[in-house]
Formats: structure tokens, sequence, C-alpha cells
């Protein structure tokens, strides 16, 4: 088995590889393991919702040791990265971060939890600074309002929202 740390950078080099190979390559690395993770959560977030999002990421949080905070409401998954394990272990090595790094996360569960029937907004940091924050939704309208509130503020973010 590969190592956290290792696995990591070679993440990180296969999407500068990719990335390197022209535009839409990266998309389509992301979208195939959106495919494949489709088997470990879509039917625990079309049955429990929000619920089950949060039981998904709860573990992982568990598992990682990821210094992450979770809010659940009655309509809203939050999800604040603090420190990402992740991008941490990237930054910790001599290899230069890929520039669309904190991408990957959007580029796999974007597709899921649109599948799903929820809409999810996410604002990642810069890819040197290992932070996020996600809102989950079951309300489209709600969705619209936080793109607008970061669209207002200058905030680089990205959604499913059409």
């Amino acid at each position: 088995m590969l190592p956290s740390d290792h696995f990591v950078r070679f993440y990180n080099e296969v999407f500068k590889f990719l990335e390197a190979q022209g535009p839409g390559h990266l998309e389509k690395y992301w979208l195939e393991i959106s495919r494949h993770q489709e088997r470990h959560c879509l039917e625990l977030f079309k049955e429990k919702g929000l619920q089950g999002m949060y039981d998904y990421w709860e573990h992982i949080r568990i598992e990682e040791n990821c210094d992450m905070t979770l809010n659940l409401s009655d309509d809203c998954l939050t999800l604040k990265m603090n420190k990402c394990p992740s991008l941490s272990k990237v930054l910790d090595n001599d290899a230069t971060p890929s520039k669309r790094y904190c991408d990957h996360c959007a580029g796999w569960i974007i597709p899921v939890i649109d599948k799903a029937g929820y809409y999810c907004v996410t604002a990642p940091n810069k890819p040197d600074i290992p932070t996020c924050d996600w809102w989950i939704y079951a309300d489209k309208t709600k969705a619209q309002a936080k793109t607008q509130e970061l669209r207002d503020k200058n905030i680089k973010f990205k959604s499913n929202i059409d």
C-alpha cells in the first residue's frame, strides 16, 4: 500500500502532468474518479441526504485526522477544512504544488452531489493555503444566494448551480 505522504505527492504530479497535456484532461481524470466514488457514497447521499453527507465526511474527518468543522442544519451542510491534510502534505515536501491541486475535491465530489439532487458551493483558498469552505444545500435558491454572496465579496468559488 502506498503511504499517504507518497500518494499525495504522486497525485500532485499527476495533476501537473495532465494539466500540461492541454485543456480538459485534468477534468476528465476527476470525472473518472467521481464515477468510481459514486460506488462509495452516491446511494448514501440519495437515501440519507444531508445527514448521509455529514456521516460520510465525519468518517473522513476521523479516519484522515482532518482538522475540519462540520455543521448540519435542516437545509445545509457546511464543511470548513481548517487544515487540509492532503494539501499540507504536498506543501511539506520539495515539490511545487499543482496550481489546481485544490480543485480536485470539487472535481470529483460536485458531480456526485449533483446526481444526488443537492447543490454545492465551494470556496477553495489559494493553492498554498490548506483551507476551504463548502456549503451543500437541499434548496437551490439558498445555494444561489450563497454564490451571490461570494461574488459580492469577490471570492472565487465552484458550484453545480446553473
